[in-house]
């Protein structure tokens, strides 16, 4: 299949781009502004879909408005109707049609073009009328706030909030080309306009202090919840921010005579992941918990995990190593400890399902 997609270099572009990357069988021909319709007339006979991304939403002059959303589309029309095709067009268009300014009346006439263009030579189009769209690739300090502010933060700048309680709709870049790219792989039902069936509505405070939060983890190791929906989606394009040469960030080392202790990464509401080093012959633990949990990993070295239910005389002993990788939970009203029995440094990796707290420990000394 031979696929024309025009503002590939765009934000959303890019990641069509990329998305259709991964397609097979498919021919993918790129049109940007430095393109000429003469040298995609070569070409157009061969097309079979066209994704129409290429606009201008932050132009000079009022009248690049109407030459980039509805000239550049016109002009692609005649294209293909001077070959007499009739080739499908997907076409990205706004919810600002519905507003009175000169990017969406320059967005509406280029609807109008194309829904002409349909009715003429019975073709099928694809008219997407976006919201605010965000993910990584988009260029801040343009048109889109979340760009803007994930950008700034990232790299120590401080950003503006002239109304914490106006409301954005939002969609995401990726929920974006994937729905794009269903057109290509599935049957699409026909509608008069079409949307993104994921919509975020989100405050400007509510952004803000995510990307704060996210920002802050990097010192307080707490990472929000970040599993699911735009909260997923805003942290990954936070990350896509981080300067290049800031991708790393340090942790702190508790160390004494039997090795070293760090925190990893504690979550608001999964626990928090440590790691340990002990020496060789080195113990550690002698201790029960009534409500904690962990669980352990040997990853590097080996070692003897030792229990005994604090009412009974019964030593349980596993032996573990970075041989077999396995997971060894840590029951309630079991005293425990574990003993480094190798020749080398060994290396633990824990999970707890609570944050660790100086004034309620939940940790009882208690000889296993």
């Amino acid at each position: 299949m031979e696929v024309l997609v025009t503002g590939s270099k765009g934000f959303i572009g890019k990641n069509l781009m990329e998305r259709l990357g991964r397609l097979e069988n498919l021919n993918i021909h790129s049109f940007d502004k430095d393109d000429s319709f003469e040298e995609l007339g070569k070409i157009i006979n061969k097309i079979d879909f066209i994704f129409h991304l290429a606009g201008i939403n932050r132009p000079e002059k009022v009248e690049e408005f109407y030459a980039g959303n509805r000239d550049t589309l016109g002009n692609l029309i005649k294209l293909i109707e001077r070959h007499k095709l009739k080739i499908p067009v997907l076409v990205t268009s706004s919810i600002q049609v519905e507003r009175d300014n000169d990017y969406g009346k320059s967005k509406l006439e280029g609807e109008k073009l194309l829904q002409e263009y349909s009715l003429r030579n019975d073709a099928k189009i694809y008219i997407y009328r976006l919201p605010n769209v965000f993910g990584k690739w988009c260029k801040p300090n343009y048109n889109s706030v979340i760009a803007t502010w994930c950008n700034n933060i990232a790299i120590n700048k401080e950003i503006q909030v002239n109304d914490r309680n106006a409301k954005l709709k939002l969609v995401y870049i990726d929920d974006v080309v994937n729905i794009f790219a269903s057109h290509l792989t599935g049957k699409i039902e026909e509608k008069e306009y079409y949307s993104i069936p994921i919509v975020y509505e989100k405050t400007l405070g509510e952004i803000e202090e995510l990307l704060y939060l996210f920002k802050n983890n990097r010192k307080n190791l707490t990472v929000p919840t970040v599993g699911t929906g735009f909260e997923r989606a805003l942290y990954s394009t936070y990350l896509s921010y981080l300067d290049k040469n800031d991708f790393t960030y340090p942790l702190t080392e508790h160390t004494d005579n039997r090795g070293a202790f760090v925190e990893i990464l504690r979550t608001t509401n999964s626990g928090q992941f440590s790691m340990s080093t002990s020496k060789p012959g080195i113990t550690r633990g002698n201790h029960y918990h009534n409500t904690k949990n962990e669980k352990f990993l040997v990853i590097r070295g080996e070692a003897i995990i030792r229990f005994r239910h604090i009412y009974s005389d019964e030593v349980i002993e596993y032996k573990v190593s970075d041989k077999k990788l396995e997971v060894v939970d840590i029951p309630v009203g079991y005293t425990h400890n574990i003993t480094n029995t190798g020749d080398s440094e060994m290396l633990l990796v824990i999970w707890a399902n609570e944050l660790f707290d100086n004034k309620n420990p939940d940790t009882y000394y208690l000889e296993v």
